[in-house]
């Protein structure tokens, strides 16, 4: 790799798939950092005076950009990190979907909200808050972004996206669906930021709030500096979900719901299911039978339609998820599938499932981020809740069992932002979705994520 090209003067995409260099951005000095703040708060100054209806259509119009151009955009994200190809279109379409359910939802949610405060008249307001800094990940490099985006947009907000290094194309392209959308210059801006770069972001006094999806090490630095600046800070953060299956579920269902939640996206979902905690009365036959569905599993280039797993989107990912694998099975965990980095081009790592996981050893206490399975035999039904709430992470969890009540009362107890009954985690516009304890806090999606970054302002009338 040229200098030119260093990543200490550019952000560098790299093609998982063949290690081949897509693109190469220039890292933003303080000067072009100091324009992307000017940028987005003009904007925001226009875009807060837009009726409401008027920004809904907005959203209108970036969904129908994001469909005519949902193969480019599937494509540039397929070859940035990854993404076997479906999943890559499935992700454009869920986008397109968020930004017409806000259309046609949102606006009834910021409606003044009237009450009655003794004699006295008063209503409820949400008002935009200002310029918004998000740093996102390259994991899902458009719907992290825009679900996020899109309802502070609609609320009257600007945004300003810090985006993963790896993933610029796709911030560069978002960027132009907004124009394609005809949405004012200044609405969204993409500033390819260094850290020190997001620093002086969040030091300016013209960005209101800052959103970070991410890690924990990462959400802890930004958040600390948010707070010293007194802004609002909503961090969606690392997981380690467990997948608790007791004695009375349905095994087949309950495989073939635990090896598409813990494969999607390669593994790399920060809700996806990673712990699998079973009850010991169907332990055995659990683990036979996803072993049996997890090596099935097609792996290969993500542009291929037949294949389910691509690469790892980075090769220093894929190290530190093989160390966490052999350090679990020199701890005494069992491989009973792959365990190994796949060979030749590409950054591949194989299917891995881990037996015989304890509460003590790296699978269980650290996120697995990558095609890696780690199980765990419960007592009962107790024990399996003990062992799910025994995480510094509270993002999502799922239960699969044919007793409702006990369901109802497990789920209550669950210590995490959300709790999937006999199906697996997903994220949807119309739910909140966030996390607890090192997962973070803060909710995104539904009218709790609008409302996020909204100034909710009380305004009273007629108070003698």
């Amino acid at each position: 790799m040229t200098q030119a090209t260093s990543p200490a003067t550019h952000a560098i995409s790299i093609n998982p798939a063949t290690g081949e260099q897509i693109g190469a951005w220039p890292w933003a000095d303080s000067a072009a950092v100091d324009n992307a703040i000017a940028l987005v708060h003009q904007g925001y100054r226009h875009w807060r005076g837009v009726a409401l209806a008027e920004r809904a259509d907005a959203l209108r119009r970036l969904g129908a950009a994001l469909r005519n151009r949902g193969e480019e955009m599937a494509q540039m994200m397929s070859a940035e990190m990854g993404k076997p190809i479906a999943q890559a279109r499935g992700e454009v379409n869920k986008s397109a979907a968020l930004c017409d359910w806000y259309a046609e939802q949102g606006p009834a949610m910021l409606g003044q909200q009237p009450t009655q405060v003794e004699q006295n008249k008063a209503v409820v307001e949400f008002r935009p808050l200002g310029p918004i800094l998000a740093v996102m990940p390259w994991n899902f490099p458009l719907w992290q972004v825009l679900r996020g985006a899109v309802p502070m947009i609609l609320a009257g907000n600007s945004y300003l996206l810090k985006h993963a290094p790896s993933v610029m194309g796709s911030a560069w392209l978002i960027e132009e669906l907004f124009r394609d959308a005809q949405i004012p210059t200044g609405v969204f801006a993409v500033v390819n930021a260094t850290p020190e770069g997001v620093s002086q972001v969040i030091a300016d006094d013209r960005i209101a709030a800052v959103a970070v999806t991410g890690s924990v090490r990462a959400g802890a630095a930004i958040g600390a500096q948010a707070g010293a600046a007194l802004k609002k800070c909503v961090l969606e953060l690392g997981g380690s979900d467990p997948f608790i299956v007791l004695n009375d579920a349905d095994i087949d269902e309950a495989v073939k719901a635990a090896v598409a939640g813990r494969y999607q996206n390669t593994g790399q979902v920060c809700a996806a299911a990673k712990r699998f905690i079973v009850e010991q009365g169907i332990a055995e036959t659990f683990t036979r039978k996803f072993v049996a569905e997890a090596a099935r599993l097609k792996m290969g280039s993500p542009r291929d339609e037949e294949n389910t797993l691509g690469p790892m989107a980075r090769y220093d990912l894929r190290d530190e998820l093989h160390q966490q694998v052999e350090e679990s099975i020199a701890q005494g965990a069992e491989l009973l599938l792959g365990g190994y980095k796949v060979e030749g081009a590409g950054n591949y790592y194989a299917p891995t499932v881990l037996g015989n996981v304890t509460a003590d050893m790296t699978a269980f206490r650290q996120e697995l981020f990558g095609p890696v399975a780690a199980i765990t035999v419960a007592r009962d039904a107790e024990h399996a809740l003990e062992l799910a709430n025994d995480s510094e992470f509270g993002l999502s969890a799922t239960l699969y069992t044919g007793d409702e009540a006990l369901a109802n009362d497990m789920a209550a107890r669950l210590e995490c932002g959300g709790v999937f009954i006999n199906g697996y985690c997903a994220s949807d516009a119309r739910v909140p979705f966030g996390g607890v304890k090192k997962s973070g806090f803060g909710r995104e999606l539904s009218h709790f994520g609008l409302y996020e970054f909204c100034n909710v302002q009380t305004v009273w009338k007629d108070r003698h």
